[in-house]
């Protein structure tokens, strides 16, 4: 393999879990939802779903890089979801249910599966901007999925042992939906209104990344036990 071609695929990978770390949080609390035994199975289903949905993306970059109401919708939910959190507080103390049907089961992956969708909108747009190679785009994104299932997973333990981190992934959350919100403005200003006047010009990557140091911050935030009394 060439060097080139191996340093375009680890980019692809790093850019893929950095740019979405706040997707990996999201797809935590999502299957927090869910009993213990059955988080992982969710995460499982998730990835499989998300290959699939990542590889057609890919296959038809140019029309899904136009699907401006997917982010738009996405990040309707996300905000909701948000609020919800933080205007009934009391609704975020209340423990998993210890069995759910399959019905409520496959809901949840049905949830994660159009999480992914809408941030695989601009995932598409930085993959095929940094190679023309089809099998490292591939390769690259897909292992970045893989990572990202991983970060999920350790997102659902934080959760589960630090009350307060919760707080802090419901806000990244929020920042998250206001992210995919701008996105899809933008892309409708510009591909569907043809007023790109009107788009915000946010700058995608950067703002990932300031969600990124807010993440990072109130890590150490949610993690550090409480002076006592």
């Amino acid at each position: 393999m060439e060097a080139s071609v191996f340093s375009v695929i680890l980019i692809l990978v790093a850019l893929e879990v950095i740019l979405s770390a706040d997707n990996a949080l999201i797809l935590g609390v999502l299957v927090q939802k869910l009993p213990h035994h059955l988080r992982r199975k969710a995460l499982f289903y998730g990835i499989l779903g998300a290959y699939v949905l990542r590889g057609l993306a890919l296959l038809f970059a140019a029309m899904v890089i136009k699907l401006w109401w997917v982010q738009v919708l996405g990040a309707a939910y996300l905000l909701y979801i948000a609020l919800k959190h933080f205007l009934k507080p009391e609704a975020a103390h209340t423990p998993p249910p210890l069995e759910v049907s399959a019905a409520q089961f496959w809901k949840v992956v049905v949830q994660v599966e159009l999480m992914d969708l809408a941030f695989a909108v601009d995932s598409v747009l930085v993959a095929v901007a940094l190679s023309d190679k089809l099998w490292v785009i591939y390769t690259g994104v897909f292992l970045g999925i893989l990572a990202l299932r991983v970060l999920a997973s350790l997102v659902v333990n934080l959760l589960d042992r630090y009350p307060r981190f919760k707080h802090l992934a419901y806000a990244v959350v929020g920042l998250a939906g206001v992210k995919l919100l701008v996105g899809g403005w933008d892309k409708l200003a510009k591909e569907a209104l043809h007023r790109p006047e009107l788009a915000v010009g946010l700058d995608k990557e950067a703002f990932s990344l300031f969600i990124l140091a807010v993440l990072l911050l109130g890590s150490l935030w949610a993690t550090r036990k409480p002076a006592p009394a």
